[in-house]
């Protein structure tokens, strides 16, 4: 780990790429509108659960008039089962609103756009950029970027736009649409919140929190 961060991260992403070849978002999708919308639904639940729920809430509102003419007390029960379904019916909603009186009915393909829409914040931008647009605009930091981040010693931030400024510093921009991705399977897979497999890790010799979980195993 003497080496400069750079060539580190370099290598970071070598090792995940082999690992994980087809890192991609979990949440099923067909159009950048159900991709905006399961990402809201995913907040502090699982993509299993959203991709459920998501076929029969796609057939119902196809667009985004659709949403935005959308019943609260209809869509919240229709939602209920991903948590948090008074505050993402809201953002729903609301975004599609704003898609339908100022973008068109069309969601909009780059960041500035994207945050003014309610619920979006950049990491449900940088997804949709990323997987429906194929556009590198930044990274999506969420629970598991934020975890490996500190752990891989990339960034000592607890903000996650803070924590995205200084990945986007190190991370090669052509590495930039994959990169949310293999770290969350890689934080699913072994990098685990309560407990990381580090004997079992390949990123184990790059890692400085590998000596903290698992001592005496990096040369």
């Amino acid at each position: 780990m003497k080496d400069k961060p750079e060539q580190r991260v370099k290598e970071i992403i070598g090792i995940l790429r082999r690992t994980y070849p087809r890192s991609r978002t979990a949440l099923r999708f067909d159009n950048p509108l159900q991709l905006l919308v399961a990402t809201i639904l995913s907040a502090q639940c699982t993509d299993e659960q959203v991709n459920k729920i998501t076929p029969s809430l796609f057939v119902k509102y196809p667009y985004a008039a659709a949403f935005a003419e959308a019943v609260p007390g209809v869509l919240e029960e229709e939602i209920k089962s991903t948590g948090f379904f008074r505050n993402k019916t809201k953002s729903i909603i609301g975004a599609a609103r704003k898609i339908v009186s100022d973008f068109g009915g069309s969601v909009p393909d780059n960041m500035t756009d994207l945050i003014t829409l309610p619920g979006v914040a950049r990491k449900t931008a940088n997804i949709v950029l990323s997987s429906a647009y194929g556009k590198a605009e930044g990274i999506a930091v969420d629970t598991h970027v934020k975890r490996l981040s500190g752990r891989l010693g990339l960034s000592g931030e607890k903000n996650p736009d803070k924590i995205e400024k200084d990945l986007l510093s190190l991370v090669p921009k052509e590495d930039w649409l994959d990169f949310n991705y293999l770290l969350v399977n890689h934080g699913r897979a072994v990098c685990q919140a309560k407990k990381p497999n580090c004997p079992e890790c390949g990123l184990n010799k790059l890692c400085p929190s590998a000596a903290v979980f698992f001592p005496g195993e990096q040369s």
